[in-house]
């Protein structure tokens, strides 16, 4: 393993690891309603959440390419306070978050909604303000599977391609992630790297789901 190959693989993972954190409060706050209330167009928002679960990961890459461009709605905005994204490691960050969102999403929701209700109405009446219930009970009681979306999230933005490649693209030393340089050891016929790489993002795939595997497990509140 070279030097680069290492910066690679850093790189990749505090990518991964910084997409999952700026996914995390989104989740919490949408995974805590969509538990613990019930609202007009509940089921849609849900349903569009989990739509990078499904979606060709291309098609999203381009749907955030034209959300993010200078013709988009976001783009001149961000360019006239100077702020690049498309093709810099921002555009990795966003496009890695987005993929790993719904299934940080679904262990959140699951875990508040194994949160025993009276135990939050305990705490309301005990003077809690719904903020203070919230961060000294439902998280608190949820951690294990928020933690195992934290673990999922990053797994998933671990092998995230498609998406990255259409907001990023393939920028050596820029915006290239594991997938994108097994990519283009293939096409340039670099086996030995190919194979190293492969082994090194299986590695960790391993890891992260059994990690994820023993935090849901005996999750459930009495």
């Amino acid at each position: 393993m070279t030097a680069d190959d290492l910066r690679l693989i850093l790189f990749t993972l505090g990518m991964s690891a910084l997409a999952v954190l700026v996914a995390l409060p989104f989740g919490l706050a949408l995974g805590w309603w969509l538990a613990r209330k019930q609202w007009p167009g509940k089921a849609l928002v849900e349903t569009l959440a989990m739509l990078p679960l499904v979606l060709p990961p291309v098609v999203t890459g381009l749907l955030l390419l034209k959300l993010f461009g200078r013709k988009g709605p976001l783009g001149p905005m961000l360019e006239s306070a100077g702020i690049e994204v498309i093709f810099t490691w921002k555009a990795v960050v966003i496009a890695l978050a987005v993929m790993a969102f719904p299934l940080l999403l679904r262990c959140v929701r699951t875990a508040f909604e194994e949160v025993p209700r009276h135990l939050e109405e305990a705490a309301a009446t005990l003077g809690k303000t719904p903020w203070q219930v919230f961060t000294r009970v439902s998280v608190p009681l949820a951690r294990r599977g928020i933690a195992a979306g934290l673990v999922l999230g990053f797994a998933r933005a671990l092998g995230e391609f498609g998406a990255t490649m259409m907001v990023a693209g393939l920028i050596p030393g820029v915006t290239e992630t594991l997938p994108l340089a097994i990519y283009r050891g293939f096409q340039a016929g670099d086996d030995s790297r190919v194979w190293m790489l492969t082994g090194v993002a299986g590695g960790i795939a391993f890891v992260a789901l059994a990690l994820a595997g023993y935090l849901t497990r005996g999750r459930a509140f009495k």
